[in-house]
């Protein structure tokens, strides 16, 4: 399976030399998405950083969040579990390790609703447990994921 995204930036006339020029560029997907993207202002300056917009950090931390959150929910289903809601308050955590600034930790922490009589608490950490060995992101990743439950 190959997957495609094209991630575009234009100098728009800047110096670019002198490291003065916006970091904001476009993701777009092959779905016909279109993402407004931007060095993380905690990282460039403003102005040469667009804060509205989604910074590489957060699409990272997102798309392990989304990847976990889907293969659990493919877990529930055939074990005619319901979910009604999944909501993920998901934070990344960015340190210096060996000289590096990586992204070192990624926490989960989803909120579930359930329909009818919600799971044990036994049944929904093996459903987290399971949902992590088989989430693609997360085996693709060195990051630590851990879901706070």
């Amino acid at each position: 399976m190959k997957m495609t995204v094209e991630v575009h930036w234009e100098r728009e006339g800047a110096v670019f030399t002198d490291k003065r020029y916006s970091r904001a560029h476009i993701w777009r997907f092959d779905g016909g998405q279109v993402v407004p993207a931007s060095a993380s202002p905690h990282i460039v300056p403003l102005p040469y950083s667009v804060e509205a917009n989604v910074d590489p950090e957060e699409a990272y931390i997102a798309a392990i969040s989304s990847c976990h959150m889907l293969t659990f929910l493919s877990l529930a289903a055939p074990k005619r579990i319901v979910v009604e809601s999944y909501t993920d308050k998901v934070t990344g955590v960015m340190e210096k390790i060996d000289g590096k600034l990586i992204v070192s930790r990624v926490e989960l922490s989803p909120t579930i609703v359930y329909a009818g009589e919600p799971p044990n608490a036994a049944m929904q950490a093996e459903l987290h447990h399971l949902a992590h060995e088989q989430c693609f992101i997360a085996n693709s990743v060195k990051t630590q994921i851990q879901v706070m439950t």
